[in-house]
């Protein structure tokens, strides 16, 4: 049974943690994508980050926020297996390797990779699973032997009334905010230094 929850604390943390983040990385250049690592125990914040392409075209929203988690000092990090790990967008296969040599064993995303390329005009990530690795789009394993994914917009597809509605209505507004942001992104990426833009 999926925990509503967990799904309206992930909303607050893209809404209040990941999207302020993103609308200065998106201001200097950057793609919209973010990542956030919160305890299991608690739900508390670890650490919310975003892209950051322009410093260096490895640093995807989910690749800078581990990078930035492994700078943090180790007192104040979470081991990863009693962690959650958020992404505002499906990961693509560098994040994604990124979150299995890191040891999360979850991760969880609102925007899934046809949504980054047909509503975010950013079609990098199918076009690698199907160049690089010949996948169709979700042809990898979003369940194996290091973590299990999770697409929100499922889970809240699959629950009952009212609950549905509510967190559909929500996850709208949160889309509202990210077309603002890709629109943003899109008007200036010619200014910007990111070979895949």
């Amino acid at each position: 049974m999926t925990d509503v929850s967990l799904i309206d604390r992930l909303l607050d943390v893209i809404e209040q943690d990941i999207v302020p983040k993103t609308e200065e990385g998106v201001a200097a250049g950057n793609k919209l994508f973010g990542a956030a690592i919160l305890r299991k125990s608690d739900r508390s914040l670890v650490l919310a980050e975003t892209n950051n392409e322009t410093e260096n075209p490895l640093w995807h929203g989910e690749v800078h926020c581990l990078k930035r988690f492994y700078e943090m000092p180790r007192a104040e990090r979470v081991d990863t297996k009693e962690a959650i790990f958020l992404a505002t967008h499906e990961p693509c296969s560098l994040c994604l390797s990124a979150i299995t040599w890191t040891g999360f064993d979850n991760f969880y995303y609102l925007f899934s990779h046809e949504d980054s390329r047909d509503s975010f005009a950013i079609p990098h990530d199918l076009k690698i699973l199907k160049e690089v690795f010949t996948l169709e789009p979700g042809g990898y394993r979003a369940e194996n032997a290091y973590w299990k994914s999770h697409a929100i917009r499922k889970l809240v597809r699959n629950l009952p009334e009212p609950e549905r509605a509510r967190l559909e209505t929500r996850i709208g507004k949160i889309a509202a905010t990210y077309d603002g942001l890709s629109s943003t992104y899109q008007s200036g990426k010619s200014d910007n230094d990111i070979p895949l833009s």
